[in-house]
């Protein structure tokens, strides 16, 4: 039966790509996502560099971190708000670890042509909010195309008094070590999304989507001198109890028994029939942080708790290295061979 009306092809219109913008409409798109710069930014976003006035008597703290898309990030199940989120976190997380306050970031882009122009505003979304709560301002950085994987690649800047920064050198035998917050719980959550049993509400898939960088706490370690060592959490628990001990010249054993593995992780792993213990060492992307601490700065440190907002967990103790590090977990009473954490090249 005719309708009367003419009838016309549906049009069916594609997304926008970022093919379809200029690189100035990308930038002014960034920049309607930020807060106005601070008045120590001199010259921002739009010049050919930025310049900042130096905070005055404080040392800078840099870092540079690079996501790409199939080696840290899978775009099939990691919201493009996710993706700039976790770029940002894992930058500040290296700032925590070194005791510093969060000041700047450049932000580089390498953007496949199809890469739509509504996940390009969310990932900036992602990366504006959790720059906000850390009163990180972006001062700059680069776009280009990408012949292959969206890749996110972030320089923070970040500022700490003299004598205050935490380095990984510092620890000595009897010291105790601690960890921040609960750990598998990133591991847990990308094995969910990789097996499809999950949403983002979940808590585990939310800790690995989301992470909190310690940020707060690892300032008050520095400022306080509660810690003589800290590492982040980024590439697992048994990486960042190695790294302390060979750069501190110790040993270490870690409890088994005291790890402060994610409820909801270890249900998860014992569900897949895996060991909580290992998965919850040697899984990444946690972003909580490694502390050696003297026995005598316990009550520094029970402050930094206070005022960090994050629990710490005693784990171990640091033990005379003689020159070769020996590291290993205590389980059942029994030392065994502390795992491999990841590692990007073999």
């Amino acid at each position: 039966m005719a309708s009367g009306l003419d009838s016309e092809p549906l049009i069916v219109r594609a997304p926008a790509t970022v093919s379809s913008l200029t690189e100035r409409d990308l930038i002014a798109r960034i920049q309607a996502r930020l807060p106005a710069p601070p008045p120590w930014m001199i010259v921002g976003i739009g010049d050919d560099a930025a310049v900042v006035e130096p905070e005055r008597n404080r040392l800078e703290v840099l870092s540079v971190d690079a996501l790409v898309e199939g080696i840290h990030f899978d775009r099939a199940f990691t919201p493009p708000d996710a993706i700039g989120h976790r770029a940002l976190a894992a930058n500040l997380s290296d700032l925590a670890a070194m005791g510093a306050d969060a000041r700047l970031a450049l932000l580089s882009l390498g953007l496949p042509e199809t890469f739509p122009v509504a996940d390009f505003d969310a990932l900036i979304d992602g990366l504006a909010a959790l720059a906000a709560r850390h009163r990180l301002h972006v001062a700059g950085g680069n776009l280009t195309r990408s012949p292959g994987p969206l890749i996110v690649d972030i320089t923070v800047v970040g500022t700490v008094k003299r004598r205050r920064a935490l380095l990984r050198g510092g620890a000595r035998a009897g010291d105790e070590l601690y960890v921040s917050g609960t750990i598998g719980a990133a591991a847990a959550g990308l094995q969910m999304l990789r097996a499809s049993v999950s949403s983002v509400v979940e808590p585990c898939v939310s800790r690995y989507l989301y992470p909190e960088p310690r940020v707060r706490l690892g300032s008050i370690l520095g400022r306080t001198r509660a810690a003589t060592a800290c590492m982040d959490l980024s590439d697992g628990l048994a990486d960042a109890v190695r790294q302390v001990a060979d750069a501190s010249g110790v040993g270490a054993i870690i409890e088994a028994a005291e790890l402060p593995i994610e409820p909801e992780a270890r249900r998860w792993f014992e569900s897949r029939g895996a060991d909580p213990v290992h998965e919850a060492m040697v899984g990444g992307d946690d972003y909580e942080l490694l502390v050696a601490v003297r026995p005598r700065s316990r009550g520094r440190l029970a402050a930094a708790q206070r005022h960090g907002g994050v629990a710490l967990t005693r784990i171990g103790v640091c033990t005379a290295g003689d020159g070769v590090p020996r590291v290993s977990v205590r389980r059942n009473g029994a030392l065994e061979p502390m795992p491999r954490g990841y590692t990007h090249f073999r």
